[in-house]
């Protein structure tokens, strides 16, 4: 397990939401553990929708200033150097859709490699509009890899449809997950699937997730 997780991909991948899973699931097992929205992009989903429960669990969360308020652009906060320059603690980052969110990263991606303690986590979602095939996931991973300035090095795949997923739409993109591995030649970490659908599957590599409570509903 590295000391820092990234999790990018493209708009309504499900980053968010896998990232905030993921903190709470490093929080069993970690004392110190911090989470960090580097989103300036998306104003829909957002870490701090789920601030509450996090810190409740003791991890510390750090999103942007003016996050769910009706400014356009809001400004990432100085304390995100901590989280990838201080080594006493986990840190999970949830990168912005697509190349431009993130650009975001680019600021701290010398400090992130020169640690060399990280993982960064491409999280593919087939069910959305432009991201149906492996192909044109490939396509978002290398735009967001050349805007962010940090290689992918697993896949997560998060292939759903909300709360109308079901095991077709899991299966369908347990194949897609495989043929993307295939293509750019990386592991694929795990599955995640919400925690009432995971019990009937018989999927590996299984991550049971809850579905985040969202500000806005879309």
């Amino acid at each position: 397990m590295h000391r820092v997780t990234l999790f990018a991909g493209h708009y309504g991948s499900g980053k968010t939401n896998l990232a905030v899973n993921y903190a709470r699931a490093l929080k069993k097992e970690h004392e110190r553990v911090v989470i960090a929205d580097l989103d300036i992009v998306n104003p829909y989903f957002r870490t701090k929708d789920s601030a509450e429960v996090l810190e409740r669990e003791g991890i510390e969360v750090i999103s942007p200033e003016f996050a769910n308020s009706n400014v356009d652009l809001p400004a990432l906060p100085a304390s995100l150097y901590g989280v990838v320059q201080r080594r006493d603690r986990y840190a999970v980052l949830d990168i912005g859709g697509d190349d431009r969110g993130a650009y975001a990263l680019g600021r701290y991606a010398p400090y992130i490699l020169e640690e060399n303690d990280f993982e960064m986590i491409f999280v593919a979602n087939f069910m959305r509009p432009l991201t149906r095939t492996p192909e044109e996931a490939v396509e978002v991973m290398r735009e967001i890899e050349s805007a962010g300035g940090i290689p992918f090095t697993a896949i997560a795949n998060n292939t759903n449809l909300g709360r109308l997923t079901d095991a077709a739409v899991i299966r369908e993109g347990t194949e897609k997950s495989r043929e993307l591995s295939r293509l750019c030649g990386l592991k694929i970490i795990f599955t995640s699937v919400e925690k009432n659908l995971a019990r009937g599957l018989d999927t590996d590599g299984v991550f049971p997730i809850e579905l985040q409570k969202k500000y806005y509903d879309l």
